[in-house]
C-alpha cells in the first residue's frame, strides 16, 4: 500500500502539508519516532493514535500504517523542525525520491551526508548488521543517532588528546596487559646513543635480521579462499563498533571497503618466508580489531593505564599472546612495508650517498594517522589476482607506484581496479618500469629484514628494504618521487649524516611499524652499503 506522494493544486493553496515519503512502513514510522526522539506515549499523542500502534511498529517493520495515520505522518513530518528531518533522513538510509528530496538534503552536515551517501559506510553498516542483531534498533540507525549525538569540538579535542600519547606509553601498556605468557616472545627494542627504544610490536630472535631476498616476486605464501568465517559481534563490540564508525564519519576519516588478506599461518626462518592467507573485507577488520587502538590511547590519555589497563574489547578480541599468535583463529590482517635507499652521485658538498625516504601519515588514514612511517606502507591486499598477489613482494611494487610515482589508479580508495594487469609493464610509470626491466640485475633490490605482530591491533608487519643501487635511476627519476594523499609530508635523509639519522631514530613521533621497519632496515643498509653509509650504531635490547 501507498500514500499519495502529491496533493492538488487547491490543498497546496489551502496550506495542506506535501507527502514526503512514498511508502510509510512500520520501520519508517518508528524511524520518525527516533528522529522526534520521542517515546511511545509521547509520539501517539502527536500522531492522535493508541500506544499499542506505535508499539506494533517497533515489533513489526513491514506493517503498514493505515492510510489516516500515513497522512498524519506526512503532516508531522512536514511541520517537523529541521534537526528532526536530518535524523529521519539518516534513519532510513536517505533514498529520497520526490518530494521527499526537500527533507533529504536540509542541513546535512558533510558527516551526515557521508553516511547517508557513501558506499563505503553502506558496506560497514550491511556488515554490523549481518554480525550482530540489532532488534529493534538496526546498525545505521544507531551510528546515526551516535553520529547525531556528536559534539565536532569534543572530537576534535579527543584526537588532540589521542594524538599526545607516545609509542612508549603504548609500548609499556600492551607490555603489562600482556605481562605473563611472552616465553620465546618479545617486544621488540631497539638501542641507540644509550637511548631504548621501545615498540608494541612481538617478534623472535628468528624473526629479526633476515635478509630475506624478495626478487623477482619470490615467496613461498599461498591464497586459501575459505577464511571467510561467520562473526557473531558481542554487544559491547558491536557498540563500540558503532561508535567508532560514526566518530571515523566526523573526523572524515578514510574508509574505504577493498578485500585486504588475512594471514592463517606463517612461517619464519632465514631466508624463508612462507605461509598461508585468506580475504577479508577491510570493514571487517576496521569494526573489529582496528577497535583496540582507540581503546587503548583512551586507556593511557584518561591515565587508566597506570596499573594493570583495563580494556574489555581487547579482553575479548586479543585477551593473552597466545590469542595473538592464533592466526587461523581470528581476524589477523597486516601489511607490508619498507625503508627506501636511493643511491645519489657526489653532490652539493657531498659524498656519494643514499637517500632515505620517511613520511608524516595523514591525519586522513585510519590507522598510524599523523605519525612518522617508512614508506612505502600498506595493507598486504589481492589487485587483480589473488594468488600472485599474496606474495608481499606484490604489495610493494604496487605501493611503490601508488605511494612513491603517482600512479593513481593502482590505488583502491581512488577508483575501482578493473585492469586484468595493473602491473603489466605498458601500464608501469617510468620509473616503475625501469626497475622492473632490471630486476636480478643488481640494479635494484628488495629484502624482507623482519617479521613481528603488533600487539595494538594483532596486525602482522612485513618489514622490508628497498635499495636502489644504480645511481642512473635517481639522476632520471628523482623529480619524480612524490607521496600521495596518504601522507602529510615527505622528508628526505641522507645516509652520511649519522646526527640526523640518529636525531630521527629517537623521534617520539614514530608508529610502532615504522620504527621497527626503520631500525631493521637501517641494521641491514649499513651491512650492505659500503662507504655510502655512515648510520649511527644501531643494536638489539633483550
Amino acid at each position: 500500500m501507498q500514500s499519495q506522494c502529491s496533493r492538488s493544486a487547491d490543498d497546496r493553496q489551502q496550506g495542506a502539508p506535501l507527502d514526503v515519503v512514498e511508502a510509510w512502513t512500520g520501520q519508517n514510522a518508528s524511524a520518525l519516532k527516533r528522529a522526534f526522539r520521542d517515546t511511545n506515549e509521547g509520539f501517539a499523542g502527536r500522531l492522535g493514535t493508541s500506544v499499542r500502534t506505535v508499539a506494533a511498529w517497533s515489533a513489526n517493520p513491514q506493517l503498514i500504517p493505515t492510510t489516516e495515520i500515513q497522512r498524519a505522518l506526512d503532516t508531522l513530518l512536514f511541520q517537523a523542525e529541521d534537526d528532526v528531518k536530518v535524523r529521519f533522513t539518516l534513519l532510513v538510509g536517505n533514498r529520497p525520491t520526490g518530494a521527499s528530496e526537500q527533507v533529504a538534503t536540509v542541513r546535512q552536515t558533510p558527516a551526515q551526508q557521508r553516511l547517508a551517501r557513501d558506499p563505503h559506510i553502506a558496506a560497514a553498516l550491511s556488515w554490523l548488521e549481518s554480525s550482530f542483531i540489532w532488534d529493534p534498533r538496526s546498525a545505521r540507525e544507531l551510528v546515526a543517532e551516535e553520529l547525531a549525538a556528536l559534539d565536532p569540538r569534543a572530537v576534535e579535542a579527543q584526537a588532540r588528546r589521542l594524538a599526545q600519547v607516545t609509542r612508549v606509553q603504548a609500548a609499556e601498556a600492551t607490555r603489562r596487559y600482556y605481562r605473563a605468557g611472552f616465553g620465546q616472545w618479545r617486544p621488540y627494542k631497539a638501542r641507540l646513543a644509550e637511548q631504548v627504544l621501545a615498540t608494541t610490536i612481538l617478534t623472535q630472535d628468528a624473526w629479526l635480521d633476515l635478509e630475506h631476498d624478495l626478487g623477482s616476486g619470490r615467496g613461498n605464501f599461498q591464497f586459501h579462499p575459505s577464511v571467510r568465517r561467520e562473526i557473531n559481534l558481542s554487544r559491547r563490540v558491536a557498540k563500540e563498533a558503532a561508535r567508532s564508525l560514526a566518530e571515523s564519519i566526523e573526523k572524515g576519516s578514510q574508509i574505504v571497503n577493498a578485500e585486504i588478506y588475512s594471514l592463517t599461518s606463517l612461517d619464519v626462518q632465514r631466508g624463508v618466508i612462507s605461509g598461508s592467507v585468506g580475504v577479508i573485507d577491510f570493514v571487517e577488520f576496521a569494526l573489529t580489531l582496528n577497535l583496540l587502538e582507540g581503546e587503548l590511547m583512551r586507556s593511557i590519555a584518561s591515565e587508566e593505564s597506570s596499573a594493570s589497563p583495563v580494556m574489555p574489547i581487547r579482553s575479548e578480541l586479543l585477551p593473552d599472546v597466545a590469542a595473538v599468535l592464533d592466526f587461523s583463529g581470528r581476524i589477523c590482517a597486516g601489511g607490508a612495508l619498507a625503508l627506501t635507499a636511493i643511491a645519489r652521485p657526489r653532490g652539493r658538498g657531498r659524498d656519494p650517498d643514499y637517500l632515505l625516504l620517511i613520511q608524516e601519515r595523514s591525519g586522513s588514514v585510519l590507522n598510524a594517522n599523523q605519525r612518522l612511517a617508512v614508506i612505502p606502507k600498506a595493507f598486504h591486499g589481492p589487485m587483480a589476482d589473488y594468488g600472485e598477489d599474496a606474495h608481499f613482494s606484490a604489495t610493494l611494487e604496487r605501493e611503490m607506484e601508488e605511494e612513491l610515482f603517482g600512479r593513481t589508479d593502482v590505488d583502491s580508495t581512488v577508483s575501482d581496479q578493473l585492469h586484468a594487469d595493473p602491473m603489466h609493464p605498458s601500464l608501469l610509470s617510468d620509473p616503475m618500469r625501469w626497475l622492473m626491466d632490471r630486476q636480478d640485475s643488481g640494479a635494484w633490490r628488495m629484502e624482507s629484514t623482519a617479521v613481528g605482530i603488533n600487539l595494538v591491533s594483532g596486525n602482522y608487519e612485513f618489514a622490508n628494504l628497498i635499495v636502489i643501487d644504480d645511481e642512473e635511476w635517481w639522476v632520471k627519476y628523482g623529480g619524480q618521487v612524490r607521496a600521495n594523499w596518504e601522507s602529510s609530508g615527505l622528508h628526505r635523509y641522507s645516509s652520511l649524516d649519522t646526527a640526523r639519522l640518529e636525531s630521527l631514530a629517537l623521534d617520539p613521533r614514530w608508529s610502532n611499524e615504522g620504527l621497527f621497519a626503520f631500525t631493521q632496515g637501517c641494521r641491514r643498509l649499513a651491512q650492505i652499503g659500503g662507504q655510502r653509509v655512515r648510520i649511527p650504531s644501531i643494536e638489539l635490547e633483550f
